[in-house]
């Protein structure tokens, strides 16, 4: 893509160059050189012939990485089941060793869901590292305004390793009063199983390597248990994270800029990414300028009354004084005259 892009540009340069020289296409103002015209079009024609070509080539390596994935590898992905009940009758055990539903973990408040096995090597602690970096980041609070449940995915893991993981976390986050919000479970396969097919998590098991293939994310969960936002990779910028959280509890959390904020922000399911929504941003460009006009309108208004009432003000004082100026003349007159 870098090349075509290149490409492109040493071409658009290469015309802007010719038409200043001699107009474009180097013919001048006249229309009366076919010979030239027919020279300059068999100058790019290749040129156009090998831009057309880089495209094609570059589309064609793309499909080719994607073919060349073993078959088992293709299937190591993240199918999004937006507004999709999550069951919450699942049996799990907590990292204190006891046994609770899935279902223990909502009722009032979003849940942020991560699926990862303790003794993943590396990608699992990609994925919380970066959940924690988030979380610090926001101005919620664990616990407070969201809850977090990492679920094992490797029936293997225990309690203990749990308890661990919780802890080490926990550390990292710099909030012991929030522990009540984050809580690590462990499971049977079967409980596994019905949860990672609920929210499309799909992963595979290597034998040889006694690890676990999987992709990296992280779901927000509505109060109800239904999935409301996936958020793919191992960074989670901490705005789209806060704005998830927001649209996923029904607006019962957040501020007034939060509601702004989701106005003019888009989530795209396609990158698990909050992006610009143009057309928001004319709205509400507009709103502001409607609105900005009417306070100038009405400030006008108030100020020109306070101008016409002082005025009325001055004149009636001034008309006062002139009256009281000719009584005391009238009174004065006739002493005069006594005289």
């Amino acid at each position: 893509m870098r090349r075509i892009e290149t490409l492109a540009s040493l071409l658009g340069i290469f015309l802007a160059k010719a038409q200043r020289r001699r107009g474009i296409f180097g013919i001048g103002s006249s229309a009366d050189h076919p010979r030239t015209i027919t020279r300059w079009v068999c100058r790019l024609v290749p040129i156009l012939c090998v831009f057309a070509s880089l495209r094609e080539t570059s589309l064609q390596s793309a499909r080719a990485q994607k073919q060349e994935l073993p078959p088992a590898l293709q299937n190591v992905k993240f199918d999004q089941r937006l507004n999709e009940q999550v069951p919450l009758d699942l049996p799990f055990v907590d990292e204190s060793g006891t046994a609770v539903k899935l279902g223990d973990y909502f009722g009032d408040k979003p849940v942020i869901l991560v699926l990862a096995y303790f003794r993943c090597p590396m990608l699992c602690t990609l994925v919380l590292n970066g959940l924690v970096q988030s979380m610090r980041d926001m101005p919620f609070t664990l616990g407070n305004e969201f809850r977090v449940v990492t679920v094992s995915f490797d029936p293997r893991e225990t309690p203990d390793m749990a308890a661990a993981k919780k802890k080490n976390y926990m550390d990292h986050y710099g909030k012991p009063a929030a522990a009540e919000g984050w809580h690590f479970l462990t499971g049977k396969e079967d409980a596994i199983e019905r949860l990672t097919k609920a929210v499309g998590f799909h992963y595979i098991y290597d034998a040889k390597k006694d690890q676990y293939i999987h992709t990296a994310g992280i779901m927000v969960l509505t109060p109800t248990g239904k999935l409301s936002r996936y958020f793919y990779d191992i960074h989670y910028p901490s705005r789209d994270l806060r704005l998830a959280l927001v649209e996923a509890s029904a607006n019962k959390i957040g501020s007034p800029v939060d509601q702004i904020l989701l106005y003019c922000f888009h989530y795209d399911p396609a990158t698990g990414k909050y992006s610009a929504t143009i057309l928001n941003f004319v709205r509400a460009g507009g709103a502001l300028t409607v609105l900005g006009v009417i306070v100038m309108v009405a400030l006008l208004v108030k100020g020109q009354s306070r101008r016409r009432k002082a005025a009325r003000s001055v004149g009636g004082s001034d008309a006062a004084t002139a009256d009281e100026q000719m009584a005391n003349d009238q009174r004065v007159s006739p002493v005069r005259d006594s005289k």
